[in-house]
């Protein structure tokens, strides 16, 4: 893989991983149809930690405030208080919780499906049958009505849910996450806000298992410019992607990305055979 084919597959990773337009669904019709070939374990780790960077650059209060959280649970203040009073007093604590809580659904489905989802990544039909249903979550969004409700341990579960149901290809992540924030009365930008934080352990998680597979075989110094170029454009092209889908949520308009979704799918199952 030379630079310039780096280039452009990291800044496609970077716009469908966080666009919602499942950037799985993506990868599966795009080998199909032009006859790419996986690119190796070693890019995959680079543009993902990319895509991490971006939301990491961008939540970086967030993030900040969330650690400091954690570790304030350990100060004698709080431990006399008692973990409940720490938990209503503070919201950055209450969401960290939510964050974990909200990750599970995705952990237990993964590890417990991983060979049958495997499976549904060489099936292009089941790809295409997936971006309509992603379609139809993100037309629905048009009905959902504009409100205020507060994050909890309730619509949260349901948002990790619906985080765990997009480990298949052709559902978006960031779709079906920010829809079910959306379907709850959560306001569109604190639904987008969480839907980031929440993909940061999910990318973070499988960034790591593919790392360790090839720590042991190591990089040679003559891919790490091709490696760094991809990541670089992964990371740029996510950042854009991250603060133009929190100005298209905020605005209401998450729908907006349903009929490319249903044309690229009904297309698909015409032609694939």
């Amino acid at each position: 893989m030379d630079i310039g084919k780096a280039v452009i597959l990291g800044i496609v990773q970077g716009l469908t991983e966080f666009l919602p337009v499942s950037s799985s669904g993506h990868l599966v019709l795009g080998k199909h149809f032009l006859g790419l070939q996986e690119q190796g374990i070693e890019f995959e780790v680079f543009v993902h930690f990319g895509t991490l960077l971006a939301v990491l650059t961008i939540f970086r209060k967030e993030i900040f405030n969330l650690i400091m959280a954690f570790f304030k649970l350990f100060s004698p203040k709080v431990f006399s208080a008692g973990l409940d009073n720490y938990y209503r007093k503070s919201l950055d604590f209450r969401l960290l919780v939510y964050i974990i809580i909200a990750t599970i659904p995705a952990a237990v489905i993964g590890l417990t499906f991983e060979d049958k989802i495997e499976t549904a990544f060489h099936s292009p039909r089941f790809a295409c049958s997936m971006l309509i249903i992603t379609a139809v979550i993100l037309f629905l969004t048009l009905f959902a009505k504009k409100g205020t409700a507060p994050l909890s341990l309730r619509n949260t579960l349901i948002i990790g849910i619906a985080q765990a149901c997009a480990i298949l290809p052709g559902i978006s992540r960031s779709g079906s996450t920010i829809s079910a924030g959306l379907y709850q009365n959560i306001s569109g930008k604190e639904a987008a806000r969480f839907s980031f934080l929440l993909a940061i352990p999910a990318i973070l998680g499988a960034t790591m298992i593919k790392a360790i597979e090839i720590s042991v075989s190591g990089i040679g110094s003559d891919m790490l410019m091709v490696l760094a170029a991809g990541m670089i454009a992964a990371y740029v092209s996510g950042f854009v992607a991250i603060e133009s889908l929190i100005a298209i949520v905020g605005r209401g308009k998450l729908y907006w990305f349903a009929p490319y979704c249903l044309i690229i799918g009904v297309l698909g199952l015409i032609f694939i055979k």
